[in-house]
C-alpha cells in the first residue's frame, strides 16, 4: 500500500507524461564517504545501559512527529531528548527498538528512490526536493552504527514499554503496559550523570554563548538607538546560535527594566534605556542538542548605578554561597538553600522584611523577591531530566559528572509595594553553567564575568 502523499498549496496537478519523465534521468548520488558519528560509540554504550535495566523486555522509543505550524507549514523539526541520547539521529517518525535479546534496531523512513513513486518531488513533508536529503538504509547503519530498517516494517503488536506521547500513531498501535511510566523515568535518570563526549558538547555550547553575549555588548549601541531594542539584541545572540550550533536552546530573554521581574520575558519587544539593566538569559543549543543556560544582568550605561549595583551584589553573594556548597554527595536543593540564606539575610539587613533570617527560611516570606529556585540539571533539554523520580533528582545528591545551572535572583516589581521606591522595577539574575567534579564543581561559563566591577570592565573593552 502506496502512503498519501503530503501536499499542499504549493502542487499542481501531475501528467501522466511528467510523472514517466520524472522517474528517469539522474545520476547515482549514493554515498560512498559516510563515517559514523562521533556519537555513535557513546550512544551504543546508552542502549547497552538501557537494555540491562529492562532485561527481556522490548522497548519503543520514536524520534517524535512533525507538528504543523500553519496550513502545510511545518515547524523545525527537534526530535525527543531520549531518542537523540540513544540514537544520535534526528529525523521526524522513526522508532528506536531494542529487542528483549538486547540488540536494537532502527526504523526510519529511508531516502525515496527517483524511479518509485513521486514522494521525491511531490511530498512537501519528506519529499528531498522540499525538505532536503534523508540517508539510506545503508548510510544510517553506516551513520548511527545500528541496524536500520524501513519504518513500514516496524511491528508493534507485541508487549512492550513504550515512551509514549510522543508520536500518536505508535501509541494508537502498541498495547498500553504497566511499566511505561517506569521506562520514562529511567529514559531521563539515565541522562542525569553525563559522559564526558556530553560535557565536552556542553563546554562547546558555554563557550559559543559566551561570544553571543559578546555580541550582544557590541550591538548595544545600535540596539538603544532602536524602538525594538530587546529584539534587536535576541536577534544578534540568535545570529551567533545559528552560526555556531543548531538554534537556541530555548527561547531568548531579553529583559530591560521591569520586563527583567518577568521570569519567562520572551516578547522582547521593548525599547531599551541606558538608565535600565539588561537581563540576558540565553543558550546557543549545539548541532548535538546539548544547551547552555546563562543569564548576565548588565547596565545599558556601561556602569551600575548605587542601587543597581546594591541589588547586584546580593544575587553575587547569594551565588557565591551556592556555588561553595557544590561537592559529590552534597543534596541537590542544598545549593539553593544556601542562595537563599544569604538573600535573607540582605533583605532583612535593608530593612526589606522586618524578621530574622531564621525565620524567614521557615516562612518563606523572602520568595515574594525569589519566586522560584536557584537551579537545575541541563543537558540535552533546558531543564533536563525532568521525567526523573524526585528522589532520584530533586531530593537526591550530586554525582561526579552532573552538569547543573545555578541562578538566585531578585525581582522587584514595578507596582510592588512592600518595598522603597528605588528598589521597584529592578530585577537581576546571574546564572552559571557547572558540572560536579571529584572534589567540587568547575565553571564551564567563566569566559563571562560575574562581579559587578569586572562586568563594567569587560563592558568597557567591548563597546566602541
Amino acid at each position: 500500500m502506496t502512503e498519501p502523499l503530503n501536499t499542499g498549496s504549493h502542487d499542481l496537478p501531475i501528467t501522466p507524461e511528467l510523472a514517466e519523465f520524472m522517474r528517469s534521468g539522474w545520476a547515482d548520488t549514493r554515498r560512498t564517504d559516510v563515517a559514523p558519528l562521533p556519537v555513535a560509540p557513546w550512544a551504543a554504550k546508552r542502549r547497552a545501559a538501557l537494555a540491562a535495566r529492562f532485561p527481556g523486555e522490548r522497548l519503543v522509543i520514536p524520534s517524535g512527529t512533525l507538528k504543523v505550524r500553519s496550513n502545510d507549514c511545518d515547524y523545525r523539526f527537534r526530535p525527543h531528548s531520549a531518542y537523540a541520547y540513544l540514537t544520535g539521529a534526528g529525523e521526524p517518525d522513526d522508532v528506536l527498538v531494542v529487542e528483549p535479546s538486547g540488540e536494537a534496531r532502527l526504523y526510519l523512513r529511508p531516502r525515496s528512490p527517483r524511479e518509485e513513486g513521486e514522494e521525491f518531488y511531490r511530498d512537501r513533508r519528506y519529499g528531498e526536493f522540499w525538505v532536503g536529503r534523508r540517508p539510506d538504509l545503508a548510510e544510517a547503519a553506516e551513520l548511527y552504527q545500528i541496524e536500520c530498517a524501513h519504518i513500514r516494517d516496524l511491528g508493534l503488536a507485541r508487549p512492550a514499554r513504550v515512551l509514549r506521547g510522543v508520536d500518536p500513531s505508535v501509541d494508537a498501535r502498541a498495547p498500553r503496559g504497566d511499566g511505561d511510566a517506569e521506562l520514562e523515568s529511567f529514559l531521563s535518570e539515565m541522562r542525569l550523570v553525563k559522559d564526558e563526549w556530553e560535557v565536552g558538547e556542553l563546554q562547546h555550547a558555554v563557550d559559543a554563548t559566551g561570544r553571543g553575549f559578546e555580541d550582544v555588548v557590541r550591538a548595544l549601541p545600535q540596539a538603544l538607538a532602536h524602538p525594538r531594542g530587546e529584539r534587536y539584541l535576541e536577534g544578534v545572540f540568535g545570529l551567533r546560535s545559528r552560526l555556531e550550533g543548531n538554534a537556541v536552546g530555548y527561547e531568548s530573554i531579553v529583559a530591560s527594566g521591569a520586563h527583567a521581574c518577568v521570569l519567562h520575558w520572551i516578547r522582547n519587544d521593548g525599547g531599551l534605556d541606558p538608565a535600565n539593566l539588561l537581563l540576558l538569559d540565553a543558550g546557543v543549543e549545539t548541532d548535538t542538542l546539548y544547551t547552555a543556560d546563562v543569564t548576565r544582568t548588565l547596565p545599558l550605561s556601561g556602569r551600575f548605578s548605587p542601587v543597581q549595583r546594591q541589588v547586584y551584589e546580593l544575587v553575587h553573594a547569594a551565588q557565591d554561597a551556592a556555588i561553595a556548597t557544590l561537592r559529590p554527595g552534597a543534596r541537590f536543593r542544598d545549593f539553593h538553600l544556601a542562595a537563599m540564606r544569604v538573600i535573607c539575610e540582605g533583605l532583612h539587613d535593608w530593612g526589606v522584611l522586618k524578621d530574622s533570617p531564621d525565620t524567614l527560611m521557615e516562612t518563606g516570606l523572602y520568595r515574594r523577591y525569589t519566586l522560584c529556585s536557584s537551579g537545575h540539571m541541563l543537558g540535552l533539554d533546558v531543564h533536563d531530566c525532568a521525567r526523573s523520580r524526585a528522589e532520584v533528582y530533586l531530593d537526591g545528591v550530586l554525582e561526579e559528572g552532573h552538569v547543573l545551572t545555578v541562578e538566585p535572583g531578585l525581582y522587584f516589581q514595578p507596582d510592588d509595594l512592600t518595598l522603597p521606591e528605588e528598589l521597584r522595577g529592578i530585577g537581576i539574575r546571574i546564572e552559571d553553567d557547572l558540572v560536579v567534579t571529584s572534589d567540587g564543581a568547575a565553571l564551564m561559563s567563566s569566559s563571562l564575568p560575574r562581579d559587578p566591577d569586572a562586568i563594567e570592565s569587560w563592558m568597557s573593552a567591548l563597546l566602541p
